[in-house]
């Protein structure tokens, strides 16, 4: 057996760019950045930001392409993916990524002006991922309707 699995909050670091593959499938690719605070050893608050790739597909993409831009707070469940790829120089490259699954809009209203006029505070959310049964989806849909409170300031926003 084995998870591959991948949970994250943080804030989008540029806008998002949006594209269509020859196929037609809309994709969408942004940055997010996650801060980890934590005290070294004489005491002095530290912090270390992490930037993440993420990829959204076909109905994720169009939620991203139209709420979310520079400074967005997320919520992504997703998959690592790493990529490769051959340069003309014939120098291998490689990508990791993360594959969204679900993604949820965090923060409040006043954050996101691309919102509708009257939309709830929770925004929509777009999820790919392979619906379970029901009953074993319920608790997951109680737990994903729970806003989370986490309140920022704006200096802790990594850019």
């Amino acid at each position: 057996m084995s998870l591959n699995k991948v949970l994250l909050i943080g804030n989008v670091g540029k806008d998002p760019d949006v594209r269509y593959l020859e196929n037609n499938t809309k994709v969408a690719s942004f940055t997010l950045a996650t801060t980890e605070r934590y005290r070294d050893k004489n005491n002095e608050l530290k912090e270390i930001t992490e930037w993440h790739n993420i990829v959204c597909w076909r109905r994720s993409a169009d939620i991203v392409e139209q709420y979310v831009k520079k400074g967005t707070q997320l919520f992504i469940e997703g998959r690592l993916r790493t990529r490769n790829w051959d340069d003309q120089n014939g120098i291998k490259h490689y990508v990791t990524e993360i594959n969204a699954d679900n993604i949820q809009l965090l923060g409040r209203k006043q954050d996101n002006p691309a919102a509708a006029p009257g939309m709830a505070p929770q925004a929509p959310q777009a999820s790919q991922a392979f619906q379970p049964s029901q009953a074993a989806q319920a608790p997951q849909q109680a737990r994903q309707s729970e806003p989370l409170n986490i309140e920022l300031e704006e200096d802790d926003l990594p850019f």
